[in-house]
């Protein structure tokens, strides 16, 4: 390593000591933060997946009962007239990290609300209402698992760099400081030990 054992290099030393020790509070405080968040999403994502279960088996008995009710001729004329479905992508900053949020959007179509409550059959309005919350839950479930991957992968960057800093910056920085100090100390004496020979060698001198 090479070091300047210089006052000013020893300055610049304990000042980078410093400030590295501010980066690593400031990185385990995000680290924290996201760990936080990442625990909150994984009880929400878990609480969802087992309300989708049973979902999933009440819009599909929903769904059986409209067939035998009204048909499967009359569910499949429906089905053709429904709009297509666009996923749009967006995102939100936590912590520094870009969350991705999905939000669904529709295309125009002559199945709308107003057709629905005065021409299709409530048994099959039933099973839209049903299948449509379970997109929008399956929907919500893939964006909170996107998070999640992209928080983890966040949370293990930034304790790479604060271990880097704790286990590698820190004691390379401190070890070059106590190397200048006792440097200087070691200058400082055998100037002092100069000094007091030749004060002793004017002593003699005079004398």
């Amino acid at each position: 390593m090479d070091i300047r054992p210089t006052r000013i290099e020893l300055i610049r030393t304990r000042r980078r000591i410093r400030l590295a020790k501010k980066g690593l509070d400031l990185l385990k405080m995000k680290r924290s933060a996201l760990i936080y968040e990442f625990l909150q999403i994984s009880r929400t994502i878990r609480g969802m997946k087992e309300n989708l279960r049973k979902e999933v088996v009440d819009a599909l008995n929903v769904i059986k009962v409209a067939s035998v009710l009204e048909g499967s001729l009359a569910l499949e004329r429906i089905a053709n007239m429904s709009s297509d479905s666009r996923i749009n992508v967006n995102s939100r900053n936590v912590m520094g990290v870009n969350i991705p949020t999905l939000d669904v959007s529709y295309s125009l179509s002559i199945l709308s609300d107003v057709y629905r409550t005065v021409s299709v059959p409530v048994a099959i309005d039933d099973s839209i209402r049903r299948f449509q919350k379970l997109f929008y839950d399956l929907i919500l479930i893939v964006e909170k698992e996107n998070s999640l991957r992209n928080l983890l992968m966040e949370i293990d960057r930034t304790k790479r760099r604060s271990n880097a800093i704790e286990n590698i910056l820190i004691p390379r920085l401190e070890y070059q400081a106590k190397t200048i100090k006792m440097m200087l100390d070691e200058r400082e004496r055998d100037t002092f030990t100069t000094l007091k020979t030749i004060k002793k060698k004017i002593e003699a001198e005079n004398d």
